[in-house]
């Protein structure tokens, strides 16, 4: 049962980065420029920390191969999106940012239709 949880775990984390890269990517192809990948404190992660002009976006991205248990974008819950702002509020003031204008965006990675070319949809002001 162990050895099942790691590769479950291994799994997700894969799907995860394979996810945020194409993110990555996506985002560079929009003009954005990403200042940070996995900023991570206790309590809460941001995936991806960019710029888009003089804003300041912070950025979940969901990454999805079925919709069995949904779209990327329906599994971003309540508490995810209170533990984002927690997150974002002390990379401001440890950055010394706190003044700078700044956005929550999603990036959904959906694989269900085509697990070589997936399609992504970018939502702006999920918060």
């Amino acid at each position: 049962m162990l050895n099942k949880l790691k590769l479950q775990n291994l799994y997700w984390k894969q799907t995860g980065n394979r996810g945020e890269s194409l993110a990555v990517d996506y985002l560079k192809r929009l003009n954005y420029r990403v200042i940070k990948r996995n900023y991570t404190i206790r309590g809460g992660e941001i995936d991806l920390i960019a710029s888009d002009g003089d804003v300041l976006v912070f950025v979940e991205v969901k990454t999805r191969y079925s919709h069995e248990f949904g779209l990327p974008e329906e599994s971003l819950s309540y508490f995810k999106l209170q533990a984002l702002q927690r997150t974002a509020q002390i990379y401001l003031k440890m950055t010394n940012q706190s003044d700078k204008l700044c956005r929550f965006d999603l990036v959904a990675v959906d694989f269900s239709n085509n697990k070589d070319d997936p399609e992504i949809r970018h939502i702006k002001n999920i918060i």
